[in-house]
């Protein structure tokens, strides 16, 4: 299946460590000038902060990254922040995370562990969608037909966008790029080959995903 993983809809969280706070914001991005007119957004609302370290990941094969520590001391924040985009499997993502000072020193093993929490608590409160890549299918039956093909439909779990009944049935779905030919073979002996089904276009569909990736 074709398919990546991203978010539909940026979600903040929050963490505190030795009373320093340690904000996370995460927005979808589709290229870098949308990351900076968010790290943009991000500075001028938490204005009085420290730190804003940030990292991003956008685009597939090859995806561009970049992050910065803003401050912190090398390796500590930017890259613990890209790691957790990384290691969910998420492109078209920024994360920045303001860090207000709590007066106490982390070292750079609390830094890591500080910054990691907050990024993966932002995602946490964001909502990951599977990005699928696949066909808009028109599938068109008469009504002795229909109970077999939304059976099928049922048990394949296939997205169903909208029906439309006149003399006939007209079943619009989509179906990702490596199910089509099962499902034309199945619905066509499920209906003695009585179905009509025709592709009306190539598509990216979102399914979100519970609880994250």
């Amino acid at each position: 299946m074709n398919c990546y993983y991203t978010v539909s809809a940026g979600g903040q969280g929050e963490i505190t460590e030795k009373k320093s706070r340690f904000i996370a914001e995460v927005y979808p991005a589709a290229d870098e000038e949308e990351a900076f007119a968010r790290l943009e957004e991000v500075k001028k609302r938490y204005w009085d902060a420290r730190h804003h370290c940030w990292a991003y990941v956008i685009g597939r094969n090859p995806a561009s990254e970049r992050m910065s520590d803003d401050g912190e001391p090398a390796g500590t924040a930017g890259k613990p922040i890209l790691e957790v985009i990384r290691g969910r499997g998420l492109t078209d993502v920024f994360i920045v995370v303001t860090r207000y000072f709590g007066g106490t020193l982390l070292g750079t093993g609390g830094l890591v562990r500080a910054y990691t929490a907050a990024a993966a608590e932002g995602i946490a409160h964001s909502t990951v969608i599977a990005r699928i890549f696949g066909y808009k299918m028109k599938i068109t039956t008469d009504y002795t037909g229909l109970g077999k093909i939304q059976y099928i439909l049922g048990q394949k779990g296939i997205h169903v966008m909208d029906t439309a009944y006149t003399d006939k049935v007209d079943i619009f779905v989509f179906v990702p790029d490596d199910e089509e030919g099962a499902l034309k073979k199945e619905i066509m002996e499920g209906t003695n080959g009585q179905a009509v089904m025709e592709i009306v276009e190539e598509c990216w569909h979102s399914r979100e995903e519970s609880g994250g990736k």
